[in-house]
């Protein structure tokens, strides 16, 4: 299962890595088709890394994305598989981290 290339999800999202250097680590863009605020949507960079200990087949890998039209951070984490018919498939969960105004706020910055 290799990451390099676009990806789309089911909403429309996509992302492009661009390339995975030997150390596993990797860059890209991420384009959302999903927001929570009124802001127009860029697209943002993202940073990662993907596991590359015995360079496994279907590795675990994850990253950040720094969006370009938020005061928000959202971290991935996920692994490659192939599937039966040998389409490759990324599953992830995600965590976002909005800023709020002070420490009051907490509560309700991460989704």
């Amino acid at each position: 299962c290799v990451l390099t290339g676009r990806w789309m999800n089911e909403l429309g999202s996509n992302m492009t890595i661009t390339a995975v250097n030997g150390k596993g680590e990797f860059s890209g863009f991420y384009h959302t088709a999903v927001t929570a605020t009124m802001n127009e949507i860029q697209v943002s960079p993202l940073q990662g890394s993907q596991h590359r200990t015995n360079q496994k087949s279907q590795p675990t890998f994850g990253f950040t994305v720094n969006w370009s039209f938020s005061d928000s951070v959202t971290v991935f984490t996920g692994q490659c598989f192939v599937d039966d018919e040998g389409n490759e498939i990324l599953k992830t969960m995600w965590l976002l981290r909005s800023q709020v105004d002070n420490i009051k706020n907490d509560w309700k910055a991460t989704r």
